[in-house]
């Protein structure tokens, strides 16, 4: 087993480089390397026992490949798969691939990590090889985003080390388990790394222009799945250490609600699946016990819709209300914003209900407002017309495949969910939405501001966050 890990841990850095030599075959090198990580993140859910390897001495890289990791993984390999079908006919040049596996290998890193300094080499890696996936169009406005993305994800990278330093400084290691007797500034300079890297409260609010400026497959990437390199150490912090799971819990709430606010009012197709990517993370964060389920889950749908909004013809919802869309994408659509809103029969609906029934007391009614916004949200999708005409190309649709049918076949996880008080609950949530968008929101021309979103204000509130942090550390 051990052999195997490592193995498959390096081989998405040879294949890498490999297509560099032979650009021929740079496709399918690619799609091998995300069907073997598909293969490898079922076979580590399936096992129940974890690996753990400790590599380079006492003070060097810490594994663990649980089935925690297994759901990351898995996500990591469909949401790659899916990624890659949809570019098949495209024009995209080897370099594309080369980028895309070399992110899909430093992502299944982060996801195996238990130590800070080798997770701190991997979200280096993960950063990288996003901006470069970004900034892949060569526009103006391609670099500009790919700039603000790299420079904000450094800053904070800064953050953790520090923090990852003071740990080393007290443990002499840098494992996990070491965040516990550590001077509050060390959680608290960790934690701010690792909530800007996974797009977390208010913190995450570069998530928006980034996630919706960049092209469609890699709008799919990032929120379906490199978002989760800085949110799975969370998880896996909350459930190591009794002392930061409350911490973990409080920002899954408040990033719910501030996510799923922005997502009700967006007008905008792409800025809204960004703004709710930041809620969805929430309700990965509400819940840590489960954080693994609802990721991957997430990571599908998220991705899928990405994909379908790339082919809308235009991101303004004023517009596509007038343009019928062809009634096979619909269909795609509506099964994407059914799975996302609850909805039985897709594994959505398994995540949500898990959620909710591992929430504490004082999260249940916060994440409930939640749930309803995002029904509200997704009725935006739900009630666009169709009947139009087909235009949207043959690669499309092997990847928007794999994606709903993982949808449907995750349902396996949490078959328990099926009971008639389950289902109730998110048919009248989902309900309940409907009606408020039809006759609430959709009537209203609310304009969010996008201030805090501008580059000098962002930096600013990594400060205020860093003292917000201290000061719950401290309590």
């Amino acid at each position: 087993m051990t052999t195997l890990a490592l193995v498959w841990i390096g081989l998405p850095f040879f294949l890498g480089f490999t297509i560099y030599l032979l650009p021929q075959l740079d496709k399918v090198l690619a799609l091998g390397m995300a069907i073997i990580s598909i293969g490898y993140g079922l076979q580590t859910l399936l096992n129940p026992s974890p690996l753990n390897l400790q590599l380079l001495d006492h003070f060097g890289v810490s594994l663990i490949i649980d089935q925690l990791s297994g759901y990351f993984i898995l996500t990591n390999g469909l949401v790659t798969a899916a990624v890659i079908l949809y570019c098949w006919h495209t024009n995209k040049t080897s370099f594309f691939y080369t980028q895309v596996t070399l992110l899909h290998g430093s992502l299944n890193a982060a996801f195996i990590c238990a130590d800070f300094m080798s997770l701190y080499v991997a979200l280096e890696v993960i950063g990288i090889a996003t901006f470069l996936l970004i900034v892949y169009p060569r526009s103006d406005r391609s670099i500009w985003v790919g700039l603000r993305y790299l420079f904000v994800s450094n800053v904070a990278l800064l953050f953790y080390l520090v923090g990852a330093v003071l740990v080393y400084q007290t443990h002499h290691s840098f494992a996990f388990t070491g965040l516990q007797g550590v001077p509050p500034e060390a959680v608290a300079l960790i934690f701010l790394g690792l909530l800007i890297k996974g797009g977390i409260f208010i913190s995450g609010l570069w998530l928006p222009l980034t996630h919706s400026e960049a092209e469609t497959p890699v709008s799919a990437l990032m929120s379906g799945v490199v978002v989760k390199a800085g949110v799975f150490p969370l998880v896996r912090l909350a459930l190591m250490i009794s002392e930061i799971d409350p911490i973990v819990r409080f920002f899954g709430v408040s990033t719910a609600l501030l996510g799923v606010s922005y997502a009700m009012f967006e007008k905008d197709t792409k800025r809204m699946l960004a703004f709710h990517t930041i809620s969805q993370l929430g309700f990965v964060l509400a819940a840590p016990e489960v954080g693994g389920f609802y990721a991957l889950t997430h990571g599908l749908v998220k991705s899928a819709l990405f994909l379908i909004a790339g082919t809308l013809p235009s991101r303004n919802f004023s517009e596509i209300k007038h343009q019928p869309m062809n009634t096979h994408l619909w269909i795609a659509l509506a099964i994407a914003s059914f799975s996302i809103s609850g909805f039985p029969l897709l594994s959505g609906f398994g995540a949500k209900v898990l959620t909710m029934k591992n929430l504490l007391p004082w999260q249940v009614i916060g994440m409930n407002i939640a749930a309803l916004g995002t029904a509200i949200s997704f009725a935006k999708f739900i009630f666009l017309p169709f009947g139009g005409e087909d235009k949207v190309r043959k690669s499309f649709w092997p990847g928007i495949i794999l994606l709903l049918a993982g949808l449907v076949g995750a349902n396996i996880v949490y078959y328990q969910a099926y009971t008639l008080a389950n289902i109730i609950k998110p048919l009248i949530t989902i309900i309940l939405g409907w009606l408020i968008y039809v006759f609430g929101i959709q009537r209203l021309s609310i304009k969010l501001p996008r201030v805090i979103e501008q580059f000098e204000h962002l930096m600013g509130v990594m400060s205020l966050m860093l003292i917000l942090l201290f000061w719950m550390v401290w309590s």
